[in-house]
């Protein structure tokens, strides 16, 4: 019972952080320097989330490419992102380059 209620309690105190961002919208002008920085906020996010992800598999830092071949399909994702520019091709190939490094070796 007592896991529910910290559930439903983080729920609503998530929903209602949200909310007043919404109903602050067109309410408050906010400083075009502070909206140029909260621009770079998704990708500093997502990139920490991926990093952790690529180095720590399991929780354990894993720095060789033969330990760890998320290592190898991350570059893979990097160069694919360097040469197209576009989210898509990238997370294709680092995807399908994970899967194969996987079917391959395991």
């Amino acid at each position: 019972m007592n896991l529910w209620l910290i559930l439903i309690g983080m729920g609503l105190v998530t929903f209602a952080a949200r909310l007043t961002f919404i109903l602050l919208i067109g309410r408050i002008d906010v400083p075009d320097k502070l909206r140029g920085v909260l621009r770079f906020v998704p990708p500093a996010v997502f990139g920490t989330i991926i990093s952790l992800e690529v180095l720590r598999p399991g929780g354990v830092l894993t720095l060789s490419p033969l330990e760890n071949i998320r290592l190898i399909s991350a570059a893979l994702a990097v160069i694919a992102a360097w040469r197209t520019k576009k989210i898509l091709p990238t997370i294709a190939v680092g995807m399908i380059s994970l899967w194969v490094l996987q079917a391959v070796i395991g």
